[in-house]
């Protein structure tokens, strides 16, 4: 059974979780936390402090070795807020790669609110019908909000902890203007909640962090509520912590040395969101990041696992979403979608590519045109750019790349191995995007009229022929008959086999 490694590298902490699949389920082997504060400096000055990157180097070395001795399959490192923000991340990360061989994916704060989503949906036993999840970390805040699984909003806020705690509290306990100034910053941060996230009717928020953990244990033993943090208690452990010092802080359960430096702010984050989206409490779940990774991992391992649903959901999802708002022809874009993955299909023996290319090639299909929103004149450059640039829920940097590159080689442009934007790939990957763009070109010249002429095709290989028998409507398909005929020499040259066209 695989094995599969996360590792969180966040402003506060670096966290490790370690997990088999078992029959389509994740059974948990190892978890580790340390509080490195790599996010402090960042916040100060733009830089990751020295001293902070050298703890988290060595708590990471530690984590190497605790992978290794499980035998980990597969893993992934990802960081947050404090690699995003900082000017000197990428020194950072070559340390972390000298040391340990890992590379280090810097995600975006509307990736980790999905992944975090991803990680929850995968643990429930039922599909919620609304949820919204709040995640505080050391330098941001995730809202999301989504409903039967389906993402509706994420937002994200520099509203964490660590960052909140630099730029606002230098006394101990706060004084009263430094508070005042921190709680007139939320709230204008918070303003910034879409309306739609504001105006969700749900009434208890799944909180998933450190801080969120803190609050809620903290108000238990102070009486202040039970099961739920309402926003009422909320409010008054806010008014509580800030009026006492760190030490005094650190003696109230659940709120250790280091949680009570930054536990003021967090508290104060939790209060005006709670009141601004009008939720009545929050839940905390241990649930996080780390479990989204995981979830993510197991999906594209095993289709039968309840994460691979959501995580396909989630990336139609964000497809249908992106085409919607370039004004794609819908109609005509499913139809090349169709083609090309049956083609895919029954040309397997031909292409070899892994199954993973089938929806890199589908997600291609439904945005090859998004580039003629902004000019029909040059639409495939811009569509190159539209998709690298955009945020694709679920797709990691690599697969959102090698889906721009296909898209872009739709029109008279063919690519080579050549290509700058073929050489931008990684090596293993570049003859693979080539045989995808292929494939998809084909499948888009037997729709050359757009009108749905060819209902169905059928492909069979036969010596070192392939025969493509297409089967067309009462009109016709001459035209696509014509286009795919162009097709032909590139496709002698990417896959070496010569390629015949029927009409049936």
């Amino acid at each position: 059974m695989p094995v599969f490694a996360a590792v969180d590298i966040g402003s506060n902490s670096v966290r490790l979780s370690i997990a088999e699949l078992q029959k389509a389920r994740l059974i948990p082997l190892h978890q580790d936390r340390e509080v490195t504060r790599l996010g402090e400096g960042v916040f100060r000055d733009g830089s990751l402090d020295p001293q902070a990157m050298a703890h988290s180097l060595k708590v990471l070395r530690r984590f190497h070795r605790t992978a290794q001795s499980y035998a980990v399959d597969r893993i992934r490192v990802v960081a947050t807020s404090a690699m995003r923000d900082s000017n000197n991340g990428r020194v950072f990360a070559e340390w972390v790669r000298s040391a340990t061989g890992w590379k280090i994916e810097i995600i975006s704060g509307l990736e980790e609110g999905r992944l975090i989503h991803l990680g929850v949906i995968a643990n429930l036993r039922g599909r919620p019908g609304a949820l919204l999840l709040m995640d505080l970390g050391g330098g941001s805040c995730e809202l999301t909000y989504s409903q039967q699984g389906h993402i509706k909003e994420i937002v994200t806020l520099p509203l964490g902890s660590v960052r909140l705690t630099e730029e606002f509290l230098d006394h101990d306990p706060p004084r009263k203007d430094e508070l005042n100034r921190l709680r007139e910053f939320i709230a204008e941060e918070v303003a910034r909640i879409p309306r739609q996230l504001v105006q969700t009717h749900v009434q208890t928020a799944i909180a998933t962090s450190g801080t969120a953990a803190a609050l809620a244990e903290a108000a238990q033993s102070l009486k202040l509520s039970r099961n739920a943090v309402t926003t009422t208690a909320a409010g008054k452990l806010f008014q509580r912590l800030a009026a006492l010092s760190e030490k005094q802080r650190a003696t109230i359960k659940g709120i250790n040395p280091k949680r009570a430096e930054i536990i003021v702010a967090g508290a104060a984050v939790f209060e005006h969101v709670l009141d601004s989206c009008g939720l009545k409490s929050f839940r905390y779940s241990p649930l996080g990041l780390r479990d989204g990774l995981l979830a993510q991992m197991a999906a594209e391992y095993d289709q039968h696992t309840r994460s691979h649903q959501q995580l396909e959901a989630d990336r139609q999802d964000v497809l249908m979403n992106l085409g919607r708002r370039y004004r794609i022809d819908a109609a005509n874009s499913e139809h090349v979608r169709e083609l090309a993955l049956s083609l895919f299909d029954q040309l397997r023996s031909v292409h070899r590519l892994d199954r993973g290319f089938r929806e890199w090639i589908s997600a291609a299909a439904l945005l090859c045109e998004v580039g003629a929103y902004i000019n029909p004149v040059g639409r495939h450059r811009h569509t190159y750019y539209i998709i690298s640039q955009s945020e694709l829920f679920g797709f990691t940097p690599v697969q959102r790349q090698m889906i721009a590159v296909i898209a872009r080689f739709q029109g008279s442009s063919r690519p080579d191995i050549r290509e700058r934007l073929i050489k931008l790939l990684p090596a293993q990957l570049r003859g693979e995007v080539i045989k995808a763009t292929a494939i998809l070109r084909l499948a888009r010249a037997l729709n050359q009229g757009r009108r749905a002429a060819v209902h169905s095709v059928q492909a069979a290989a036969r010596g070192g022929d392939i025969t493509i028998s297409v089967k067309a409507s009462k009109a016709g398909a001459e035209l696509e008959l014509w286009a795919a005929e162009k097709e032909v020499p590139y496709f002698r040259e990417v896959f070496g086999r010569e390629l015949l066209l029927r009409s049936v």
